[in-house]
């Protein structure tokens, strides 16, 4: 029986990318909807779980055995050597390898959703699917080398023979939150730091995201929560789970340095209206207890959970806010389990599971 596969690199290129996505009919669609596959990059760089990156293995393992039963999961890995050590560590774990595509495409390290491929579709077009290839800087060129993670979507539109587009401004999946409807959310800490693109203002950032991503609106909040080393990722602070409600962390601690941040986010969400004129239904999510390694205190919160075809998977961090969190999460999908998964290691990395993933939409 084959217990995976696994691709190379081959000599297709992608098609022709003239014209804007937008302009074409392509847009960016909602995580909840569905998905062909789960994209994940191998986590092998040390550096970014220094002294811990053993410890990650079984919980990541497990986040891939709830996606296999999902969908697809498609990994990047640097080698065969490198396979050989991901199916071990999946294989302990229980995972369906039969649902698992390797492809050969090496990385500087794990953030799939920032260097992966963003996927935009148009069903009624001859190609249902296209990818955009953001610029890809590692936040502001903190952790370099990064160009390997920076050719990852080009490398993938080239196996699948899918038009690639090339913005040629800096842009990260983790920065970005869609409702599918022609909404997308951002931050202006992170979206307009000078680290990323200092040649755009706002208006000028807003016009790529509407091009590229065929948003028509685009939605701010200011701030990021305390530790996110991205600048301030909207992933960890506000999610869509439909077309007009979202889940916002907040802290209930007025003496925690997240308060005053989280709650000047959620002043800015119950001022905005989606494009047929509704205000946001606005659910809030605690953020778990302060979770502090070697004197750092790092950017754990709920919001960066992972919507599968199946199931939501969750970071827990061993707080008593966990069973309130995920219970709070449920209420919002009904149509999946929500699994939690202990994040308390991997999030020595300052990202967790929506951090490492990247959907591939099913058109």
């Amino acid at each position: 029986m084959q217990l995976h596969k696994y691709f190379s690199p081959d000599s297709r290129t992608p098609g022709l990318s003239s014209g804007l996505p937008s302009e074409k009919g392509y847009f960016f669609p909602a995580e909840f909807a569905p998905h062909e596959a789960t994209w994940l990059s191998w986590p092998h760089k040390e550096a970014s779980w220094p002294g811990k990156i053993d410890t990650i293995y079984p919980n990541y393992s497990l986040f891939v055995k709830y996606l296999a039963k999902s969908e697809k999961v498609r990994i990047n890995v640097a080698n065969e050597g490198m396979k050989m050590v991901a199916q071990a560590h999946l294989d302990k774990a229980g995972v369906n390898l039969e649902q698992v595509e390797f492809f050969l495409h090496p990385t500087n390290d794990a953030w799939c959703r920032d260097h992966g491929p963003a996927f935009v579709i148009n069903p009624n077009a001859t190609h249902k699917k296209a990818i955009v290839d953001w610029g890809y800087n590692a936040w502001g060129d903190k952790y370099p080398p990064y160009d390997l993670d920076d050719v990852i979507p080009t490398l993938i539109g080239k196996h699948f023979n899918l038009e690639v587009y090339h913005p040629g401004i800096v842009m990260e999946g983790g920065s970005v939150e869609f409702n599918g409807e022609g909404t997308v959310l951002t931050s202006t800490c992170c979206l307009l730091n000078p680290n990323r693109n200092p040649h755009l203002n706002q208006q000028q950032i807003e016009k790529f995201l509407c091009n590229y991503y065929g948003v028509q609106q685009v939605l701010w909040v200011e701030e990021g929560i305390v530790g996110d080393d991205t600048d301030g990722h909207i992933d960890d602070t506000v999610r869509f789970v439909n077309a007009d409600t979202v889940l916002t962390v907040v802290e209930e601690n007025k003496a925690d340095e997240n308060y005053a941040l989280l709650q000047n986010n959620l002043k800015q969400l119950r001022s905005m209206r989606l494009l047929n004129g509704k205000q946001l239904n606005i659910i809030e999510l605690p953020m778990p207890d302060a979770v502090i390694y070697e004197d750092q205190r790092l950017p754990a919160s709920y919001a960066n959970f992972y919507i599968a075809n199946k199931y939501v998977i969750v970071p827990t961090f061993r707080s008593d806010k966990d069973d309130k969190a995920l219970q709070i999460i449920a209420d919002w999908f009904k149509d999946r389990e929500v699994i939690g998964i202990d994040s308390t290691d991997i999030i020595w990395g300052l990202g967790s599971f929506h951090c490492l993933s990247q959907q591939e939409p099913l058109v």
